[in-house]
């Protein structure tokens, strides 16, 4: 007999560790490194359209599904017919998912290398040759990138072996509030800063005449996608432990407001100090690793400010590799009946030895390229471009028109109300289409990469 299936203890437990497993690098670090890319105050405008139109939206359909099954992100497509194809969209979700973490892994590694980094000197002791140069020696290492990736799993399989209460929403309950705490404690003394107000002019003054960028749309809906943690069965497994008396339309605003939060009050914390003290915010993936370590040199006070932002950096990506494992862990515990350590150790073993190309890309495997992306970056285009949205596409068309109309508004919480009538149209036509649009750009840039080499200075690294 299997045992009893977890559920959350409470719905602040259950929203903590669902912000927790959607807060992560993209908010704390891709979020700010796009927004300066695309127009900063514009951007930001575009990406809060996107998360209520479309990431809502997808967010409750996900955890209608998940609920009502009561299962794994496999089986939760196969409530209605087992042998129906849908579980393709929940198998794709789950190996999206894995693909996800094993270059996740190597990217919390270098931020976690940062914080013992701050924290012991080494890092600052750079300061006196290049932090460039410092980043690249690391991560084109044989072995340190390795080690640190194997580091951060470690601590991750810790947390989800410990079950959903116990390890899952204790660990969240524990660091959501401290980090909320760090990140308001940074953007606030970022705002002390002389010439802060450039950065949050940048942020919050739009110029209107970038929405004629279509580039900035496209990249305001990738953000809002993936920072969000929709199309990876993560809201489908999540979903699948909470009661029924939890309001699924009010959790899943609440997990937005508070991943999207995160995301500005992270702005708040970079572009002021960035903009007061003469760095690039469009500096890219190197923001985090090379550009902000030369900033905190220069303030007051700088290295603790380091010391404090890169255990956020590393803190964050922990709780969001967490909710990316508990995905085929529960997987494998609901349809294989294996315990969780034993599904825990097989799960995260497997990602670990997908990710070692990915953490070898830049040194080893340099010379492995796809057109101009390298290894790493190639299972993050594909991943983050193809795989979830392609979910994400296949959950909106099961929930909006495979099941009945009545049973998903009934399931998702609306009942008929008008709100119900609403989110169901949203999840039927507008977000298939929007998505498509990141697929059709995603394509093209992906047959330009191949079609002409083009050799880019800067590393095309995405995040969630």
């Amino acid at each position: 007999m299997k045992a009893p299936r977890e559920q959350w203890s409470s719905r602040t437990g259950f929203v903590l560790a669902t912000i927790g497993g959607a807060v992560g690098l993209g908010n704390l670090w891709r979020f700010s490194y796009v927004a300066g890319e695309n127009g900063g105050a514009v951007f930001l405008f575009v990406y809060l359209v996107f998360v209520m139109l479309i990431g809502i939206p997808l967010m409750i359909a996900e955890m209608t599904i998940g609920r009502h099954a009561q299962g794994d992100a496999i089986s939760a497509f196969e409530v209605h017919r087992k042998s129906s194809a849908w579980n393709m969209v929940g198998w794709t979700g789950v190996i999206a998912a894995c693909l996800l973490l094993s270059y996740y892994a190597v990217i919390a590694g270098w931020a976690l290398k940062y914080f013992v980094g701050a924290a012991t000197g080494a890092l600052w002791s750079a300061a006196s040759a290049d932090y460039g140069s410092y980043f690249r020696q690391f991560i084109s290492d044989r072995a340190e990138p390795v080690a640190w990736q194997g580091v951060t799993l470690l601590m991750t399989m810790l947390v989800v072996a410990g079950g959903v209460r116990h390890g899952i929403e204790r660990v969240n309950r524990l660091l959501i509030p401290f980090l909320a705490v760090i990140v308001v404690i940074l953007a606030s003394y970022a705002l002390t800063l002389p010439g802060a107000g450039k950065g949050v002019r940048f942020l919050f003054a739009p110029d209107w005449a970038a929405l004629r960028e279509p580039k900035v749309y496209a990249a305001a809906l990738g953000q809002a996608f993936f920072s969000l943690s929709v199309g990876m069965a993560f809201f489908v497994t999540y979903g699948s432990y909470m009661p029924r008396a939890f309001s699924l339309p009010a959790s899943a605003t609440i997990v937005a407001v508070g991943d999207t939060l995160f995301a500005i009050v992270a702005g708040l914390a970079i572009f002021p100090a960035v903009f007061a003290l003469g760095g690039n915010p469009a500096a890219g993936p190197e923001l985090a690793f090379v550009t902000l370590p030369q900033v905190f040199l220069k303030m007051p006070g700088g290295a603790a400010i380091g010391i404090v932002f890169f255990f956020l950096l590393a803190t964050a990506a922990l709780t969001s590799m967490v909710g990316l494992l508990e995905i085929p862990v529960a997987a494998m515990t609901h349809r294989r009946g294996a315990r969780r350590w034993y599904a825990t150790a097989i799960a995260g073993g497997c990602v670990f030895l997908a990710g070692v190309p990915s953490a070898l890309s830049y040194g080893l495997f340099d010379h492995v390229r796809v057109g101009s992306y390298g290894v790493l970056d190639m299972i993050d285009f594909g991943v983050s471009n193809f795989l979830l949205p392609a979910v994400g596409i296949g959950t909106a068309l099961y929930v909006g028109w495979r099941l009945e109309r009545a049973f998903a508004l009934q399931e998702a919480d609306f009942g008929a109300s008008r709100w119900g009538i609403g989110w169901l149209w949203l999840v039927r036509v507008i977000a298939p289409l929007m998505i498509l649009v990141i697929l059709a750009q995603s394509t093209g840039a992906l047959w330009q990469a191949i079609s002409f080499d083009e050799v880019k200075s800067e590393q095309k690294i995405e995040f969630k």
